[in-house]
């Protein structure tokens, strides 16, 4: 048994080197971890951890404090077993929920306590992450997600049905452990990057071996943002993968001229294009903009509103991220989701990476999602005890115990 005797909360912020990190939006950002660390009776120690931009991010630890509590004495496999019950209660308790629901700091709170006790379990079965979704039957994998207000389009039964169809072909996916997982670079095209540094950045990444890069884009002065991208379409050539980030910087009617402006760059999607809450924006904006793609999910918090984005058909690649939503457990709701829907998952990368490695593998061996790419950011790899490896611009396997989240200088 291992049982989980205290709850401990570490404020980790991380400065950068000027320009990276910086979009249309956040233009001065802190890389910051709330860190929830479940201590228990024997040497192992859950880590999990919630993404913000600084600010803000000792409310998010004060509330993995208020609602953790009820972990405390639980062992880990007994309270995995049925973890979406326990997922929910938290979810909606009957004071915090107020501050949500589902959103916010006491969402993060949820996520960061989520995927602590996740990286606890799997460090109690001695295997990584990813092996432990899989060795998970169907209904156990089920029994640790949430299907509030997602029946009508998702139901526990048919999930399971998702997760065991998808076992009879995983032989054929496993060449992905072996291969690794293709990544993306998104360090090439910081806001405040000039048309050179953009131009030198993706020239490096090409030369790193990533098939794939991104740009930040939504600046005032549309021909910015223009020039910005033809100098790197120019360097990575016609046939390169190129995406583009507004994030939300435009309104509909801005996003429209600006898609229409960037059509001849080909870009492969548009990525928050507009306020995230705008559903029915991005709706209108997908249907206008066809043939090119909306990406969306960083700030999309929890799986009622992506339920939603599905829907409405409002965006096209499915960016879930597990420190931002409710941790790994609403992560693989939305993966079900999408894949219920078609619709390939590509997730944002708050946490460079790290968790997302392990959740990636699963989606595509479990679930029967493509292998497409996972974002690379390595701004903060050093303060990993295991950082992700990524060459020749792919994800190698991780393969030590838990989800690779653990820090350095945590006591």
């Amino acid at each position: 048994m291992t049982t989980i005797r205290a709850i401990r909360t570490v404020d980790r912020i991380y400065s950068l080197a000027p320009g990276e990190g910086a979009d249309a939006i956040h233009t001065n950002p802190q890389y910051a971890y709330a860190i929830c660390l479940l201590e228990t009776d024997t040497p192992l120690r859950g880590v999990g951890f919630a993404f913000t931009l600084g600010g803000g991010n000792a409310l998010v630890c004060a509330a993995i404090e208020a609602l953790a509590t009820t972990l405390v004495g639980r062992d880990i496999e007994e309270l995995m077993a049925s973890y979406g019950t326990m997922y929910t209660s938290i979810a909606n308790h009957h004071q915090y929920r107020w501050l949500g629901p589902h959103k916010g700091v006491v969402h993060l709170a949820l996520a960061a306590i989520t995927n602590a006790c996740f990286d606890l379990w799997a460090k109690h079965r001695r295997i990584p992450l990813w092996q432990l979704l899989l060795d998970l039957s169907p209904s156990a994998l089920v029994a640790t997600l949430d299907f509030s207000s997602l029946e009508n389009i998702l139901t526990p039964a048919q999930a399971t049905t998702i997760l065991s169809n998808a076992h009879a072909s995983r032989s054929a996916r496993m060449a992905v452990l072996r291969d690794g997982y293709p990544g993306y670079d998104t360090s090439v095209g910081w806001f405040h990057y000039d048309e050179f540094q953009v131009r030198e950045n993706a020239k490096r990444a090409r030369a790193a071996g990533f098939g794939a890069v991104k740009l930040k884009v939504g600046a005032r002065d549309p021909n910015y943002d223009l020039r910005r991208a033809a100098a790197v379409r120019a360097e990575l050539g016609a046939d390169a993968t190129l995406m583009l980030d507004a994030n939300q910087q435009w309104s509909l009617p801005q996003a429209l001229t600006m898609c229409e402006a960037f059509r001849e760059i080909n870009p492969f999607w548009i990525e928050e294009p507009l306020h995230p809450d705008d559903i029915v924006g991005h709706q209108t904006l997908a249907g206008q903009i066809a043939p090119l793609h909306i990406a969306a999910g960083e700030h999309l918090p929890n799986a009622v509103v992506f339920k939603n984005y599905l829907q409405l058909q409002a965006l096209h690649f499915v960016q879930a991220d597990c420190v931002r939503v409710g941790g790994v457990s609403e992560f693989l709701t939305i993966s079900l989701m999408a894949r219920q829907f078609g619709l390939p998952v590509a997730p944002h990368v708050g946490d460079m990476g790290q968790v997302h490695q392990h959740l990636v593998l699963f989606n595509h061996i479990g679930m029967g999602h493509d292998r497409l790419f996972l974002e690379y950011i390595p701004h903060l790899r050093q303060h990993f005890v295991h950082p992700a490896i990524v060459q020749d611009g792919v994800y190698l396997t991780p393969y030590e115990p838990g989800s690779s989240s653990d820090v350095f200088d945590l006591d």
